[in-house]
C-alpha cells in the first residue's frame, strides 16, 4: 500500500525506527472480533455454550477474537442478541469509561451501536443511556442493534449535538466521544479511507473534534468523565483536541486508563493516553484519552464557556426529570399516557409474564423493571419509558425512547419482536425452547412456520396462543400456537436471508 508523504512523515515521528514493523503489518490479514452481550449472559457461561473458536482480547473482559471461518452472524445466537461482532481495538472505547450502575450516560456519536451495546451491558438496566448518532440512516443500525441486545433504559436520538446541549435539562456521568476522524488506523482495513484522506483529512475533522469535545465538556457533570477516542493516529485530532479542551476548560484533567500490554503511551502531560497500533496488538489502530471534569470547579464561575455558557447554567440548575408516576400530558387525541388505565388486553399480557424484574442472565436480577406507570400508548403503540425521561417537552429527533412493547390490535395486544429480545425464558410461561442444532430455529428465523411434535407440546407445558419462542433458553421472539402448529411472528425485517 502507497501511503501519502505527510502520512509516511508523520508516522516516522510517532515510531522512529520501528516504522517499518507498521508498515509491514499493514499487509497481515484483518482481526475478527465478537463481543458477549452480559446484559443477557455472563462471559463464563456464554463460553460454557459457545460454538466458536475463541482467543481473549486482552484490553476487555467479554472480548473474543474468533476466525472467519466460524461465520457468527449466521449462529441463532447472533439473532438471540448474545454478542455483537465489533472490529477488537473498536472494544476499547467503551471498555475503559468507568460505568457504574444508576449513571446517566451520553453516547454522542453511538452508530452502528458497537459501543452503545456495551455501555448498555454495563448499566446492567440501571441508570439512562443516552445514544445519538447525526446521520439518521446509520442511527437506523443503531436502533436495531440496541434492541436486538434487549435494552429498554435508553433513548435512541438522530439529533445535532448542539440542539442536546441547547434543550437538555441534565448533566450527564460519564460521555463517550468516539470522534469522527481521519480514520488512519483503518487503512489496510479499508482503502477507501486512504483515498477519502486525501480529500478530507486532519485538518477538516480537527475542527468538528474540537466543537464536539467542548460540547461534550459543558454537557458532564462535575467529577464527571468523557472517554475521547479516534480510529486515526493523528496527532492534531488526538493530542491536539485533547490539548485543545484543556485550554479552553481549566476544570478538566487528563484521567488514568489502566495499563494494557501493547499499547503504546504518550509521554510527558499526554503520559495517561494510549495508541494501538497494528503491529503492536491484533486490531487496527485507535487513540484513547479519559477525561475527568474536577468535581471541585463550578463551572459557571471559574470557566469561560462563551457561546455555551447560558445553556450550561441552565443544564446545572436543572434538576434530573424522572418519568412522572401521575398522569403525563402527551399532545395527540391519539395518545394515552402513563398512569392512564391501560387497555383489558394489555393488561391481560402483562399478567401474564413472571414478574416485574424482567431480562438479565440471573432470574434474581432482572435488567429492567416492567413499572406501568411508566407504559405510553401512542397510535395504538405500547412503549415503557425510561425511568428518566430525557426527551419530554423537548423537540428532539428521537428513534426510540424506552422498549417498543407491542401493538393494540382489535381485541388484543400483539408483543413486538424488541420485547421478546428483553425479555428471558423465565420471564413468560409459554415457552417453546429450540436447541440451536434444531433446523427449526433456523426456519424461525427464516419467517417460516413451525410443527411441533405432540409429545414436545405436552413436555413443554404448551398451551394454545401466543408463545415465546427461545433457542437454548434465549428469547427470539413471538409465535401463536393452535394445536401443534406455530404461526411465525418474527419481525420480518429482521429475517435471515441465508
Amino acid at each position: 500500500m502507497e501511503l501519502p508523504i505527510e502520512f509516511e512523515t508523520e508516522m516516522r515521528e510517532l515510531l522512529g525506527a520501528e516504522y517499518d514493523l507498521f508498515t509491514d503489518s499493514l499487509d497481515r490479514p484483518r482481526h475478527f472480533g465478537l463481543r458477549v452481550n452480559n446484559l443477557k449472559i455472563s462471559t463464563e457461561d456464554f463460553l460454557k455454550i459457545c460454538p466458536f473458536t475463541l482467543k481473549k482480547v486482552p484490553w476487555t473482559e467479554n472480548g473474543f477474537y474468533y476466525t472467519d471461518e466460524d461465520k457468527p452472524t449466521h449462529h441463532p445466537y447472533y439473532f438471540a442478541g448474545l454478542y455483537y461482532i465489533q472490529e477488537p481495538s473498536a472494544m476499547t472505547p467503551a471498555a475503559l469509561l468507568p460505568i457504574e450502575k444508576g449513571d446517566t450516560v451520553l453516547d454522542m456519536c453511538a452508530a452502528p451501536g458497537g459501543k452503545s451495546t456495551e455501555l448498555a451491558a454495563k448499566l446492567g438496566g440501571t441508570g439512562l443511556l443516552v445514544s445519538n448518532d447525526i446521520s439518521a440512516s446509520r442511527a437506523k443500525a443503531l436502533l436495531k442493534n440496541m434492541e436486538l441486545f434487549g435494552v429498554a433504559n435508553s433513548c435512541v436520538m438522530s439529533e445535532d449535538t448542539n440542539n442536546i446541549l441547547k434543550y437538555s435539562d441534565i448533566l450527564f456521568d460519564k460521555i463517550l466521544l468516539d470522534a469522527p476522524c481521519s480514520g488512519e488506523g483503518m487503512f489496510r482495513k479499508d482503502a477507501k479511507l486512504l483515498e477519502a484522506w486525501k480529500k478530507q483529512g486532519p485538518d477538516f475533522y480537527s475542527k468538528i473534534q474540537r466543537q464536539l469535545i467542548l460540547t461534550a465538556a459543558d454537557l458532564l457533570k462535575p467529577g464527571g468523565e468523557i472517554l475521547y477516542s479516534t480510529c486515526t493516529f493523528n496527532r492534531l485530532e488526538n493530542e491536539g483536541t485533547i490539548e485543545y479542551l484543556l485550554e479552553q476548560r481549566n476544570d478538566f484533567e487528563i484521567a488514568d486508563i489502566g495499563q494494557f500490554e501493547g499499547f503504546k503511551y504518550g509521554s510527558g502531560k499526554m503520559a495517561k493516553t494510549a495508541r494501538l497500533i497494528p503491529y503492536m496488538i491484533e486490531g487496527e489502530g485507535h487513540f484513547v484519552a479519559l477525561l475527568r471534569k474536577k468535581a471541585e470547579n463550578n463551572i459557571n464561575e471559574d470557566v469561560d464557556c462563551g457561546v455555551c455558557s447560558e445553556a450550561t447554567e441552565k443544564i446545572i440548575t436543572s434538576p434530573i426529570k424522572k418519568t412522572k408516576k401521575t398522569k403525563r400530558k402527551v399532545s395527540g387525541a391519539d395518545n394515552k399516557t402513563a398512569s392512564a388505565k391501560l387497555p383489558e388486553e394489555l393488561e391481560e399480557f402483562i399478567s401474564s409474564l413472571n414478574g416485574t424484574e424482567l431480562g438479565g442472565t440471573d432470574r434474581k436480577t432482572g435488567t429492567f423493571i416492567l413499572d406501568k406507570d411508566r407504559i405510553v400508548i401512542r397510535n395504538d403503540k405500547v412503549f415503557l419509558l425510561p425511568e428518566t425521561d430525557f426527551t419530554e417537552g423537548k423537540k428532539y429527533r428521537v428513534l426510540r425512547n424506552g422498549l417498543y412493547m407491542g401493538d393494540m390490535k382489535k381485541n388484543r395486544f400483539e408483543p413486538s419482536t424488541t420485547f421478546a429480545l428483553a425479555l428471558s425464558k423465565n420471564d413468560y410461561g409459554n415457552v417453546i425452547n429450540l436447541s440451536s442444532n434444531d433446523p427449526r430455529a433456523d426456519r424461525y428465523l427464516k419467517g417460516e412456520t413451525l410443527t411441533l411434535e405432540y409429545n414436545e407440546i405436552n413436555d413443554m407445558n404448551l398451551s394454545d396462543g401466543i408463545v415465546l419462542i427461545a433457542v437454548d433458553g434465549f428469547s427470539l421472539g413471538w409465535g401463536r400456537l393452535l394445536k401443534n402448529t406455530v404461526k411465525n411472528k418474527y419481525l420480518p425485517a429482521w429475517r435471515k436471508m441465508n
